[in-house]
């Protein structure tokens, strides 16, 4: 069959609902193979994508670099001047709105061809459902399930022929047939984070600064917050993760207010 790998995504929507009945089988057969039940309950993260990929990515790219196009500004032009606050404004604008239609297109390419192999699946399923269950009870032998209960766990998925599709899309593409990415979720996740992000380094122009230390110091401070947070999320501690944003974003903000150091005093 065609593998898929997919990245995020991004969904608007999911859940965990009740076990389907050759699930609950699985269970009980390890259950009377000797396997101790477990009656905890537990919750995972989404790591599949969703709205938190394009939030972060379109928060710490708006911040990034607005930072750096007014860094650049105030190197080329005199401090406090209205044509860096235009080209913070514009920067915001234009870069959230081409966030989110960036994020929208890929996003919705990626959920078409989820469904387009998905049908590919569905289709496989309707002309030989017998070669199906087996690769699916193969399948289920390579993790480590002796053949016999291999052969009765994929017989009763197939029974159902929702429920075998369900299984092999989730076993042989990796996706979930109802949380797949939203492109919706993730064009606005971006849209809103950008524009957030990119506000930060504007508004001391807005509230009336004449130089870029403010900015610079706001600026600098929002990227540490902004790594740490995402730590929340990783496995990285907060500083290294809010360190390593810093000095990411100093860096283009540096850069970029060196070439406009180097470029401002020739352009008329």
């Amino acid at each position: 069959m065609i593998g898929l790998v997919t990245e995020t995504g991004a969904s608007a929507a999911g859940g965990e609902g009740e076990p389907s009945a050759p699930a609950a089988a699985v269970s009980g057969e390890l259950a009377a193979g000797g396997a101790v039940e477990h009656s905890g309950d537990h919750n995972h993260r989404d790591v599949t994508g969703g709205w938190l990929r394009p939030a972060v990515f379109g928060a710490m790219d708006g911040l990034v670099s607005n930072f750096a196009l007014i860094a650049g500004m105030a190197g080329g032009t005199e401090s406090g001047s209205k044509f860096i606050v235009l080209a913070g404004l514009a920067g915001l604008a234009a870069g959230a709105f081409s966030m989110a239609a960036g994020e929208y297109t890929s996003v919705a390419s990626q959920r078409e061809l989820a469904r387009a192999e998905i049908e590919v699946e569905r289709r496989e399923i309707q002309r030989h459902p017998t070669d199906e269950q087996r690769e699916l009870s193969e399948t289920y032998q390579g993790k480590g399930l002796d053949p016999e209960l291999a052969d009765k766990v994929a017989q009763q998925f197939h029974a159902n022929p929702e429920q075998a599709l369900e299984e092999h899309v989730r076993e042989e593409l990796g996706l979930d047939l109802n949380d797949l990415p939203s492109p919706v979720v993730a064009a606005s996740s971006s849209f809103i984070c950008f524009a957030v992000g990119a506000l930060i380094p504007l508004l001391p122009y807005l509230l009336g600064a004449s130089s870029v230390l403010p900015a610079l110091i706001m600026s600098l401070t929002a990227l540490f917050i902004c790594g740490a947070v995402v730590s929340r999320v990783t496995s990285r501690s907060w500083w290294y993760s809010g360190l390593r944003q810093l000095i990411l974003g100093g860096t283009a903000a540096a850069l970029t207010y060196a070439v406009g150091t180097l470029v401002g005093p020739g352009v008329g």
